[in-house]
């Protein structure tokens, strides 16, 4: 009997007493599990800015008015000219300058050719310094924030759920979810962190947060 076999047999077996007409949705099934690690009242997009930067992510929080000159900032800093640009990114938040936007569609080896890519989220869970994008109007498709090497992401505070279960409510669960924890990293046997293997080695997030008008990185 083969690995597959063995699997669904228990299956069948562990359903033997489920009657034939019963459809799963007859069933609650009970969710009573904690929804939130944060305490009420506490600062999640501070929590969520001091999770980033513990998966060696850069953090940047700024306004509204600010994000052109933060993420020129950014840019700067990576000596990032040539950029993936994602359909439905607003324009006017891009800051003037001499960089190249390359607009999708972008094939692999172009993509593998540039600088980075620049995009918004969909949402952000504080307590695991997380940043989940949907391929949403500004977000693009997955190839595009894992072929380049540097990602710089844009999110808006509003966006910032305290934990899992919030942040899951908030998404599109009929969406290609990508959750990004800090740049791409592995450890081979010997415990060697080794960046950038399954996707960008440097991730930078900018918060946009009314709170905080200082585009100061950490």
């Amino acid at each position: 009997m083969s690995s597959r076999e063995t699997v669904l047999g228990r299956i069948r077996a562990a359903l033997a007493d489920v009657p034939a007409g019963e459809d799963p949705d007859d069933v609650p099934v009970p969710r009573a599990y904690r929804r939130r690690h944060t305490e009420p009242g506490e600062d999640v997009v501070a929590l969520f800015a001091e999770r980033v930067a513990d998966y060696r992510a850069t953090v940047t929080r700024t306004d509204r008015a600010g994000l052109p000159a933060a993420i020129a900032a950014a840019l700067t800093a990576r000596a990032a000219v040539r950029l993936a640009l994602p359909d439905g990114f607003p324009v006017e938040l891009l800051p003037p300058g001499d960089w190249q936007w390359h607009p999708e569609p972008l094939d692999v080896p172009e993509l593998d050719a540039l600088d980075g890519a620049v995009t918004l989220a969909a949402a952000g869970i504080a307590v695991t310094g997380t940043v989940v994008l949907d391929t949403g109007p500004g977000q693009g498709r997955r190839a595009l924030t894992l072929v380049p090497d540097y990602h710089l992401c844009v999110i808006r505070a509003g966006q910032i759920a305290d934990d899992v279960p919030e942040a899951l409510a908030r998404l599109d669960p009929t969406l290609p979810l990508t959750f990004v924890s800090g740049p791409s990293a592995t450890s081979d046997i010997e415990l060697d962190r080794v960046e950038g293997v399954h996707g960008p080695r440097t991730l930078h997030v900018i918060i946009v947060d009314p709170t905080r008008p200082d585009p100061e990185p950490s």
